[in-house]
């Protein structure tokens, strides 16, 4: 039985070999004399093994992520043609079962290593890489794609969504962070509406789902945040990855206008507050939060 956790992660289901073996076994018999070994890097939203060399099995690992499995299998076939990196291959979709409750899936297993500077031969052809990516996932036509939303945490929608937990976290950090200069760039943020026409978006574009070989950018994975709608959710890996020269790099390869950059301001910080306000203080991650404010709040005081 797949068993649910205590505590705070009391809405996550323990996920291990033994059940995944079972759905395997259970639903594609062709494949279940295959090895079942967890990745390296699992994710938090899904609890991903490898099956075999050349496959993995990726299960949600809560209600709230299920939705995206079925979203993957219908699109990912259609834009994977379209885009000049891999991208994930749905192979099949597996049922609830043995006490499991939502679909899962076995996907062709992308090589490669997730996204890091030290890792990476040219950061600044990197960040060109990835703005042609962005720009042809741009291009692809929209039609019946699924509109932002609770399956993608409202990514590509309206910043408003998060206001009040982007004050609230403005005001716990109040003495770690200049307030007041950050309250005028999620405001700046939000008034800078979005009236384009919606594009396909990515939803998650952070280091941990792209993938390097030999030093290029090879691939992009995880597109369970996809959505039709706003593209600046995905621009805000200029901070997160890029500075400097690179950060200039990647802006050339796009052709967001400033109200757009605004935007992407408003997406970085929101996330980066959130990330600072669950962090152990003095740690890796809130430090690294801290960092990505500061980047932004510089940003921001240069288009004044």
């Amino acid at each position: 039985m797949a068993r649910r956790a205590g505590g705070m992660d009391a809405d996550k289901l323990d996920i291990d070999i033994s059940l995944v073996r079972r759905l395997v076994a259970g639903q594609f018999p062709q494949w279940s004399d295959n090895t079942i070994r967890p990745v390296e890097c699992s994710g938090w939203d899904n609890r991903t093994f490898h099956l075999g060399e050349r496959m993995t099995v990726r299960l949600p690992s809560a209600a709230a992520y299920a939705d995206q499995v079925e979203k993957e299998h219908r699109w990912l076939p259609k834009l994977a043609p379209l885009l000049p990196l891999k991208i994930p291959v749905p192979l099949a979709m597996g049922a609830p079962a043995h006490g499991y409750p939502w679909h899962w899936s076995i996907y062709r297993w992308l090589p490669g290593e997730s996204a890091a500077a030290e890792r990476i031969s040219d950061l600044n052809q990197f960040a060109t890489a990835l703005a042609r990516f962005l720009i042809a996932l741009h291009k692809i036509d929209t039609l019946e794609g699924p509109a932002p939303g609770l399956h993608n945490f409202f990514r590509g929608g309206p910043l408003t969504v998060y206001d009040a937990e982007t004050r609230q976290a403005i005001a716990a950090l109040d003495g770690v962070i200049d307030t007041r200069a950050v309250t005028d760039l999620w405001e700046t943020a939000l008034a800078a509406a979005w009236s384009g026409p919606p594009v396909w978006l990515h939803g998650d574009m952070s280091a941990g789902n792209l993938l390097v070989e030999r030093g290029q950018l090879s691939a992009v994975i995880d597109f369970g945040c996809s959505a039709v709608g706003d593209p600046a959710c995905d621009l805000a890996i200029a901070w997160t990855l890029f500075e400097g020269d690179s950060r200039q790099a990647f802006r050339a390869g796009l052709s967001a206008d400033s109200c757009t950059w605004a935007r992407a301001r408003g997406w970085t910080l929101w996330k980066a507050l959130i990330t600072a306000c669950k962090a152990s203080e003095g740690s890796l991650e809130g430090s690294k939060s801290l960092r990505v404010i500061d980047e932004v709040l510089s940003d921001h005081a240069n288009t004044r």
